[in-house]
């Protein structure tokens, strides 16, 4: 299939197993070929701003070889060039950093017009040209491999990503894509240097303006052991907000788009977070009301969750929630049902003094 043409793996399945990791999706360029000639050798067609194929039984992703000319503002903002004439080394260098900018032919063998293998072993992330500046997502992708690999950024490419934030391209991201970026970063290995890379550049309270209110010791020392528990997305969102306001968090929220369980969990811990707190010393009618506020009977997987994640926020919390988790686990015993059945017009009353009564035994009380 495509014996006519050159086909070449490109991307970060290169990159990847050059460094000996895991290889996710596959992708790869075709060098020499025409879209009907794609389609006449069963490739299904998927691309609308540029040639992207599926190969018929792989459905891996083969794009034809292209350029790129800046045309507007933005990540959108870019004219493709797609034909038979442009070459492996044009396609290559449209990429962003050398690292990406690296292809194997079918017998494996490596192509690098950018160094990127060497700068792979040096954990160097360097921009292959001037044209990086173009597309404002390459600095969230830059600070997001930052968290996944512990490279550091080249000072040339650090000058401009900084140009970047002061010409306002960054200022042209959609709210789609900078939650897609940060929410990948927010699940590297080490989120914190996400974080850290894009305030070096000035980015940060651009994207993230509540980072000038939140504690930033707290966040990062919460994302750090977040990390290391393998804490899921939400948890790790919610982190990012310790010390912000409830309007803040709210806010961030909505503009960067955040799904439901994400934008819950922050906006309920920052809310509830004193009382929780206050559960450390908090008698049975306290805490009975608490867990009517925090809704852990039909929402036990983020109850569980929320208390998780404080506990990362802040340690001194451990005797309040191991007092939360136990007056629970005593409310959810009792038998709702039946007190319900034999109380009616009264049930919500006669429920709530059944746990109440459950939780004072638990804790003595």
């Amino acid at each position: 299939m495509l014996s006519t043409y050159k086909v070449y793996e490109v991307g970060g399945a290169v990159r990847d197993r050059l460094l000996g990791r895991p290889v996710q999706d596959r992708d790869f360029v075709v060098v020499g070929a025409t879209p009907e000639e794609m389609e006449r050798a069963g490739f299904k067609p998927v691309g609308s701003d540029f040639p992207v194929f599926l190969h018929p039984k792989t459905h891996d992703e083969y794009t034809l070889a292209r350029t790129e000319r800046k045309s507007g503002r933005g990540y959108k903002g870019f004219t493709v060039h797609s034909s038979p004439d442009v070459t492996l080394e044009e396609d290559l260098a449209r990429r962003d950093l050398t690292i990406n900018a690296i292809a194997a032919d079918s017998e494996g063998k490596i192509v690098d017009p950018h160094g990127g293998v060497s700068d792979l072993q040096n954990g160097i992330l360097r921009h292959v040209s001037e044209a990086f500046v173009e597309d404002p997502v390459r600095l969230l992708r830059t600070a997001r491999f930052v968290a996944r690999y512990g490279f550091r950024i080249a000072p040339e490419t650090e000058a401009l990503l900084r140009t970047m934030v002061v010409n306002g391209e960054v200022d042209a991201l959609v709210a789609e894509r900078v939650w897609q970026e940060l929410s990948k970063g927010l699940m590297e290995a080490e989120p914190v240097r996400m974080l850290d890379a894009l305030d070096r550049v000035g980015a940060l309270v651009r994207i993230l303006p509540e980072w000038q209110h939140v504690e930033q010791p707290r966040v990062k020392q919460a994302l750090a052991a977040a990390a290391k528990k393998d804490l899921p997305l939400a948890a790790r969102f919610a982190m990012l907000f310790v010390g912000a306001s409830e309007e803040a968090v709210a806010a961030a929220g909505v503009r960067l788009r955040a799904p439901a369980e994400c934008a819950e969990l922050a906006l309920i811990l920052q809310r509830h977070s004193h009382s929780i707190m206050a559960a450390a010393s908090a008698d049975a009618e306290a805490l009975v009301a608490l867990l009517q506020q925090l809704d852990p009977y039909r929402r036990p997987e983020r109850f569980a969750l929320m208390l998780d994640t404080l506990l990362e926020i802040d340690p001194a919390a451990k005797l309040a929630v191991t007092r939360l988790r136990s007056a629970f686990s005593a409310a959810l015993s009792v038998a709702t049902g039946p007190i319900a059945k034999s109380n009616p017009g009264n049930e919500g009353n006669a429920v709530r003094t059944a746990r109440l009564a459950a939780v004072k035994t638990a804790l003595g009380l």
